[in-house]
């Protein structure tokens, strides 16, 4: 007999945790309390949901977009403009990782429509197709490029034109 729904759900949570907390960190500009919210709404849906999620195709994809449309949620909400007062926790950087241009990014990104926001992550840090995009959002394709085309050029004027030195991660 296989292993039991809670113990296969419990083993994807484990395994996709730390990747929809990093998708989140970037849709909330780096609100790590918020962000670990989302990721808690995110699987408690996707638990009740498993017995038919876990027999689609790419259930970790699923949850990508059931973060996003919870995010999407949220920002609808009026109490989503509360913020809380306080600094990024410090944290060792990385080899190679400049906290400043960290720090830079997630502060642009936060200057972007939330659905602008969501387009961002989904195709250059998910990277979606503009049509798995366009599905995860409930939108067109079109839709899609034109955020994606406005938000890219509004974060070129945020930092100063050259995303180049943010690209790799």
């Amino acid at each position: 007999m296989g292993a039991s729904r809670a113990d296969q759900f419990r083993e994807f949570a484990a395994g996709r945790a730390a990747h929809l907390y990093r998708s989140a960190c970037l849709l909330t500009s780096g609100d790590t309390h918020l962000a670990e919210d989302l990721v808690q709404e995110t699987l408690g849906r996707m638990y009740v949901l498993w017995g038919r999620v876990s027999r689609i195709d790419n259930p970790a994809g699923y949850a990508q977009t059931v973060l996003v449309r919870v995010f999407l949620t949220h920002k609808r909400r009026r109490s989503a403009t509360e913020r809380p007062v306080g600094e990024l926790p410090d944290t060792a950087p990385e080899s190679g990782e400049d906290p400043a241009l960290r720090i830079a990014l997630l502060g642009a990104l936060g200057q972007l429509a939330p659905k602008d926001r969501a387009v961002v992550v989904l195709r250059y840090w998910e990277d979606r197709s503009i049509e798995e995009t366009a599905d995860a959002l409930n939108v067109s394709s079109a839709a899609v490029r034109t955020r994606a085309v406005r938000a890219l050029a509004r974060l070129r004027e945020q930092l100063g034109g050259s995303l180049v030195e943010f690209a790799a991660h």
